[in-house]
């Protein structure tokens, strides 16, 4: 069984996410969702939030697992048994970190391998950050989210 992981801090998974999450379903058969608990970053969403919103709009999915996981990325593949990290790179700048973060996890763990993908068209400007400012200033931000968090946001952060 072709076992993928998709990791992230996902505060809040964005359709983007979501398009790389079917996608990748092409060629594994099964993707877990790591919802990685970052310490440099404060999030929005607990990762009980972000976990629970990513398994209620991706719930038609039954080869979509979501966890969420601390420490290591390459650990959480071991304890998972997953051979295969999917990364997503929307725009040329997030290649040279990405890329770093590849070889070290090729460092850390030989037998696992990364898979960039790029986002469709109609998902490339999307990014978390964006979303939560908008979201914020109590922007529509339906176009760029599932329903469900959307309706976090909102409830999240109310309009002012």
């Amino acid at each position: 069984m072709r076992i993928a992981i998709y990791a992230g801090s996902f505060d809040p998974m964005t359709r983007g996410h979501e398009d790389l999450m079917v996608r990748s379903l092409e060629f594994v058969d099964r993707l877990i969702v790591g919802v990685a608990t970052n310490s440099s970053k404060q999030p929005l969403f607990s990762i009980d939030e972000r976990v629970e919103m990513i398994r209620m709009a991706m719930g038609d999915q039954p080869r979509i697992a979501v966890k969420s996981f601390g420490g290591l990325l390459v650990d959480f593949a071991r304890q998972e048994g997953a051979h295969l990290l999917i990364r997503g790179l929307r725009a040329v700048s997030d290649f040279e970190y990405e890329y770093q973060m590849a070889l070290m996890n090729r460092h850390l763990s030989t037998k696992l391998e990364t898979v960039f993908m790029v986002p469709s068209l109609d998902t490339t400007y999307i990014s978390a950050s964006l979303v939560r400012e908008i979201a914020r200033f109590g922007g529509d931000v339906t176009s760029l989210v599932h329903p469900v968090v959307a309706s976090a946001l909102r409830a999240k952060l109310p309009p002012k």
